[in-house]
């Protein structure tokens, strides 16, 4: 027996009037996805515990299997997992992301956030600023004294790692959240390091506004990556045995770093396609090639589809849509023929992490809609995969309940 999971970032959402008042998944044509809904377990799921950020991080716990309530300490120490950055005790790891600011004459307090990945910035130009900003000779003064260096993530996304850093009631906000609002109330704050990272991020403004790599970006139309954002904070994370837990290893693809981190913790394999790239233009049949290749040597694959989130962040609802289109047809659908081809008895999970809503661009932690097929009964739910059919099956209220489902456990 196979076991797959499928992620499928933000895909879910409340009905947007643009779309006749659908959601994007009532929406979009996925035949695929809605004929495994027909003939599973369809319902919903909490994956993001009450009291916790709703997002990627916790949600993406809970379906592996590891209660946030538990093991959560923030975003960023899962990201540094991924490449492998040890942090030490009394460390702290937050997500640096290459952001967007208004261009006007305001002080960076009074400007608006724009783009919380710098308009979907190129991985080598995001390295290129942030290497750059680290070796600036005010900046790094100003880092040493604060303890801070810089891991270049080759995305919008880098990791800072700060030592003995007082996170004692520290206020920061995840970007994503609040584009368009003025910088001012989100700036880091509730405690004396609270005004170390302002400072930084000041500094960070000053250097990069007018850096030649972001006027030339100004020149060819596109978003200057003209600040860095601190967020997602947290040590040092253990987590629990994915193999001892469920009997088999396995891979997690992905293009982002938080769930190749979770993979690492959990002792899975954390699988790169080449041309993955956590935006809409990113390599979905590769993806459905790598799960086929990891069900050659392991019984666990799952795949993770960034697309959807990112385009509802960066107000593309066509985006979301093709994006949720383009998981059916060229992730999931060479995926099933390869599984058919093989001869495979499976069971899969698809689900979307969080609902990502259109009328935001932020998160929210509502429940979401699964589907578990087994490729051995058909369930006759005859149902499609979207919100509204979600709730006519079972809730669960607790996202860790799910790898067990998937393992007849």
């Amino acid at each position: 027996m196979k076991y797959i999971l499928v992620i499928g970032d933000g895909m879910a959402d409340n009905p947007v009037p643009s779309l006749s008042n659908k959601t994007p998944l009532q929406y979009a044509h996925i035949p695929h996805m809605d004929a495994l809904a027909a003939k599973s377990e369809l319902g919903s799921v909490t994956n993001c515990p009450k009291g916790l950020p709703p997002g990627s991080d916790t949600a993406i716990l809970s379906i592996f299997g590891c209660d946030p309530r538990v093991c959560y300490t923030g975003r960023a120490p899962l990201e540094a997992a991924a490449t492998g950055i040890a942090l030490e005790p009394g460390d702290a790891a937050y997500r640096c992301n290459m952001v967007s600011y208004e261009d006007t004459d305001l002080p960076l307090a009074e400007r608006r956030i724009l783009s919380h990945n710098a308009g979907s910035i190129e991985g080598d130009v995001s390295d290129a600023l942030i290497s750059a900003l680290f070796a600036d000779e005010a900046f790094a003064a100003l880092a040493k004294q604060a303890g801070m260096r810089v891991y270049p993530g080759s995305s919008f996304r880098h990791i800072a790692v700060q030592h003995a850093a007082d996170l004692n009631g520290i206020r920061l906000t995840p970007p994503h959240d609040h584009l368009g609002e003025v910088v001012g109330p989100l700036l880091p704050s509730g405690c004396a390091n609270a005004a170390v990272l302002t400072e930084l991020m000041e500094c960070a403004h000053a250097f990069l506004d007018h850096h030649p790599l972001n006027e030339a970006r100004r020149a060819s139309g596109r978003l200057p990556a003209n600040g860095i954002w601190f967020w997602a904070q947290g040590t040092a994370v253990a987590l629990p045995s994915f193999p001892e837990a469920y009997g088999t290893g396995g891979g997690v693809i992905s293009a982002v770093p938080l769930c190749h981190g979770i993979a690492r913790l959990t002792g899975l394999e954390p699988i790169t396609v080449p041309g993955a790239t956590g935006e809409l233009e990113t390599n979905y049949e590769g993806k459905a090639a790598a799960a086929l290749e990891t069900l050659e040597h392991y019984d666990f694959a799952a795949v993770h589809v960034e697309a959807p989130d990112e385009c509802t962040h960066n107000g593309d609802t066509q985006g979301k849509l093709q994006a949720i289109e383009w998981l059916d047809s060229r992730m999931l659908a060479p995926l099933l023929d390869g599984l058919a081809a093989r001869g495979w008895d499976f069971r899969m999970l698809i689900l979307s992490d969080h609902k990502t809503l259109t009328s935001t661009r932020g998160h929210d932690g509502d429940p979401v809609p699964y589907l578990l097929y087994d490729s051995r009964k058909d369930q006759g739910c005859g149902l499609a995969y979207c919100e509204a059919d979600g709730e006519k099956g079972p809730h669960l209220p607790d996202g860790t309940m799910l790898m067990s489902r998937l393992f007849e456990k």
